[in-house]
């Protein structure tokens, strides 16, 4: 169910992997995304599970977001019946389980205990070049967020992100230290190590990696991997009522 799982005073996040679920075939079986072949039935199965294996109860409210790897940061306090368009979500609402959903890209937890206040950032190629993830932390600290600390899940490795050479320049013009090269001598993205590069230049110390390559584990779902027949972990984090 869960590729890892955290607690921090009354905070709880976690980032899930393949297990546990109702999906069949390609998707099996914890998928939680709707915008992909799978049955929205078994995707709505598989987010009650999830949600109560974090919360207790498969009843907590949930945010989500339709992720467009934009910069777009939403505040809500509520469940969301329509998810906005989006690539982060901040709250200041205790007992509201935020939700970002990857299949390659990186998955961005942020938590401040004292506060109360969490958010949730999903940052592919584009979402890291424009800066996402630094834009979450802003709004959380706008909310009255003190020191945060940050997870970052699974997610394709610099080894494994293949791209063509211009487009490696474009990202690290902007974010020098997603430069990188696959293991096999072509260019790549280190999306992950660009994204903790800006947690940093943030004033975000508290980083928990989660060292799992999407494309390498099989117990990960992976784009790059399985193309359109691939599901969507995901991560969740929440602060208890």
């Amino acid at each position: 169910m869960f590729a890892f799982h955290d607690v921090l005073g009354p905070v709880g996040a976690a980032f899930t992997d393949r297990a546990g679920g109702v999906s069949t075939g390609p998707f099996a079986s914890l998928n939680l995304a709707v915008r992909t072949d799978d049955d929205p039935a078994a995707v709505a199965e598989n987010r009650r599970r999830a949600v109560a294996a974090l919360t207790g109860s498969p009843q907590t409210p949930v945010a989500l977001m339709r992720q467009v790897h934009g910069d777009t940061v939403v505040t809500v306090s509520g469940p969301t019946t329509e998810p906005p368009e989006a690539d982060a979500l901040v709250t200041a609402e205790r007992g509201l389980v935020l939700v970002v959903q990857v299949a390659d890209c990186v998955p961005v937890l942020l938590a401040d205990p004292a506060s109360g206040l969490v958010g949730a950032a999903h940052a592919g190629r584009n979402g890291l070049a424009l800066g996402v993830v630094p834009r979450a932390v802003e709004r959380l600290h706008e909310l009255g967020a003190g020191r945060l600390t940050a997870w970052v899940g699974p997610h394709v490795c610099g080894g494994c992100y293949e791209v063509p050479a211009a487009l490696r320049d474009e990202v690290a013009e902007r974010v020098p230290s997603s430069y990188a090269d696959t293991t096999w001598g072509t260019p790549s993205i280190d999306v992950g190590r660009g994204v903790r590069t800006q947690l940093a230049e943030a004033g975000v110390d508290d980083v928990r990696l989660v060292e799992r390559c999407t494309r390498e584990d099989p117990d990960l779902y992976s784009y790059r991997r399985d193309g359109a027949l691939s599901g969507r972990l995901a991560g969740l984090v929440w602060v208890q009522p």
